[in-house]
């Protein structure tokens, strides 16, 4: 496939647009004018381009190709950013008057608007304008007010193009199951397409006689029109609505072995597909344009993850982004509830604020530590936000949750606590200005809520403490394949989601686990009281089997159930295996969803 490091903004775009027209026009009407086409041009180069990169990942998946897909995912994030950061400066040389009259930049976004009136994707460009602005005013506090609703409205039927309609009764025949798998249009046939629809359909009825539907019973299977594409995996999503019921939500994982495409596992419980539709290597490249439909679809069947969310695990970030702050406003305006303090332990390094029925928690990054900080000198705010921002970048392997930065916005002062303004005007003045109306942040990152793991096993059962603590282990392995060491084991860092699923949320102490010095204790002699030989090396220095110390599960019997489940994270090659497999270029597999879920050849499948 040709190299998907070539999907970058196009110079052509800006040249094509009429730069050198914008540099020689002298009246400001047509200038207004020929900034609008400029921008829009290189949003139109922008959004051709990310469109292009689903359709790179189907070759990627069907080839086996598994570096280029990190690269494509990497491209997808990078994409905007760079096509923004070399658009700003450009327009802001060109246009000179932008410095002195600011209905300038009002004239060129009133023209900007008329041109993409209609558009599906105007919310997107709109998004794109309001991007160019801040690289354009980056130093002089332009706050930006975020818009949801210029976009076309979305269909409100959903039919072809966005979903796929098959009818069928209980018990749902193989032979309809079958016609899924035609969906994403694979270049090569799966290697056994009537023997997985039969696994399939034993999985999927037996779901289904669970709700207690007579056989017979006719039902809507309703299939979003596109492959999801992520990591080394293919999925099929959908819903099958069942009469007296409600819907029962469907994902089909497909994936391609050195002997040929396969169905890999069923899930039909919505709890289950979240952990696959988690913030797992940025996004899904999906092969279908249509991302206000795929969201809402995905919100129906994934209720408990916030819709502004689902927009960016699909790859649309900045519509997200508008979401987010959309929901939080609404949250805000029906509850009266303020921004305070975050449940938990208050962080080293972050400010963390929500309202308490709010799926979304906010930080502040602190001007300077508090007096618990562990790693010596503070690199500082920017160096930090840094940090968050790569890890938005960076294969999150399903077990690190995604960063919504912010810049330059502001919050209405009505929404905060007043003891939490204190805290921001005292601990984090470089960055937050309290005026009379409003809080203005030169950066805000946006996280989904968690239940810090400590305060979770206080309160949680039996049955749910148990699950978080193996949970916890397949973050910390899925973290590792993903070239990511959290330096600080601590589990205060560690949060359980409203499924159980363990996330990595703070990443002021993450670093590439390539360059950790694994080392051990466990070769010295009965007796030996000399320093080890590590004490004396720079660097990050890991001793697996001290990693439970850090951690804060007190329960005895918890501990040992965490390292029996994950006995291998607690081994010198476990770690130095993942580094050499790191350091080789390939790409370590990592777990999306349940070994239970997987179809089993040769005898019934679990059921889900």
């Amino acid at each position: 496939m040709s190299s998907p490091r070539k999907i970058t903004l196009s110079t052509e775009a800006i040249n094509n647009a009429g730069f050198y027209e914008l540099l020689t026009e002298r009246d400001r009407n047509e200038r207004a004018r020929i900034a609008a086409e400029i921008i829009l041009a290189v949003f139109n180069d922008y959004y051709f381009r990310s469109r292009r990169i689903p359709f790179l990942a189907k070759e990627a998946f069907e080839t086996r190709d598994w570096p280029a897909m990190l690269d494509l995912s990497r491209d997808r994030l990078s994409l905007y950013s760079s096509s923004v950061s070399k658009l700003g400066p450009l327009i802001k040389a060109g246009c000179p008057e932008l410095s002195t009259d600011e209905s300038f930049w009002t004239d060129v976004e009133a023209r900007y608007l008329a041109i993409i009136k209609g558009r599906y994707e105007a919310d997107l460009a709109f998004a794109f304008l309001n991007s160019v602005r801040r690289k354009v005013y980056e130093d002089e506090w332009k706050a930006v007010e975020y818009s949801h609703g210029r976009a076309a409205a979305p269909s409100a039927s959903l039919s072809e193009p966005v979903v796929r309609m098959l009818q069928a009764a209980t018990p749902i025949p193989a032979a309809t199951l079958k016609r899924m798998l035609d969906i994403p249009k694979f270049a090569t046939a799966l290697r056994d397409a009537d023997g997985d629809a039969l696994l399939m359909a034993d999985v999927i009825n037996r779901a289904l006689d669970r709700t207690g539907l007579p056989q017979g019973s006719a039902l809507k299977i309703m299939m979003i029109n596109a492959g999801f594409y992520r990591n080394r995996g293919a999925y099929l999503v959908g819903r099958i609505v069942v009469p007296g019921f409600g819907t029962l939500p469907l994902l089909i994982a497909i994936l391609n072995g050195k002997d040929g495409i396969f169905v890999d596992a069923v899930l039909t419980d919505s709890d289950e597909l979240q952990f696959v539709f988690s913030s797992t290597l940025a996004n899904f490249h999906v092969t279908n344009p249509h991302y206000h439909e795929l969201a809402q679809f995905l919100f129906s069947i994934m209720p408990k993850r916030p819709l502004g969310l689902h927009y960016s695990t699909i790859g649309y970030n900045h519509v997200g982004k508008v979401a987010v702050i959309n929901e939080m406003a609404r949250e805000q305006t029906r509850t009266g509830e303020r921004l305070d303090t975050a449940v938990g332990f208050r962080g080293t390094v972050a400010i963390g604020f929500s309202m308490p029925s709010s799926r979304y928690v906010m930080k502040v990054i602190r001007d300077k530590p508090t007096a618990g900080y562990k790693w010596g000198a503070f690199a500082g705010v920017p160096a930090v936000i840094e940090k968050y921002r790569l890890v938005h970048d960076i294969n999150r392997a399903g077990s690190m949750l995604d960063n919504i930065i912010y810049y330059t916005v502001r919050l209405n002062r009505d929404w905060f606590a007043p003891a939490l303004l204190d805290e921001l005007a005292e601990q984090a003045a470089s960055t937050v200005s309290v005026l009379d109306d409003c809080v203005v942040f030169k950066h805000i990152i946006t996280q989904m809520k968690l239940v810090p793991l400590p305060v979770f096993l206080e309160t949680a059962s039996r049955a749910d403490a148990e699950a978080a603590v193996v949970n916890l282990g397949t973050c910390i392995k899925n973290n590792a394949a993903a070239n990511i060491f959290n330096k600080d084991l601590d589990g205060r860092n560690y949060g359980v989601s409203r499924i159980l699923k363990v996330y990595l949320f703070d990443y002021d102490a993450v670093e590439p686990l390539t360059g950790v010095k694994v080392r051990t204790n466990k070769n010295r002699e009965d007796g030996e009281e000399d320093v080890p030989d590590w004490y004396f090396e720079t660097g990050t220095i890991f001793l697996p089997e001290e990693m439970m110390t850090g951690l804060r599960i007190e329960d005895r019997e918890l501990r040992r159930l965490f390292a029996s489940a994950h006995p291998e994270i607690m081994r010198v090659d476990y770690w130095e295996g993942m580094q050499r497999a790191l350091c080789e270029g390939k790409v370590p597999k990592v777990r999306a969803y349940p070994e239970a879920r997987q179809l089993v050849r040769g005898r019934p499948p679990a059921s889900p």
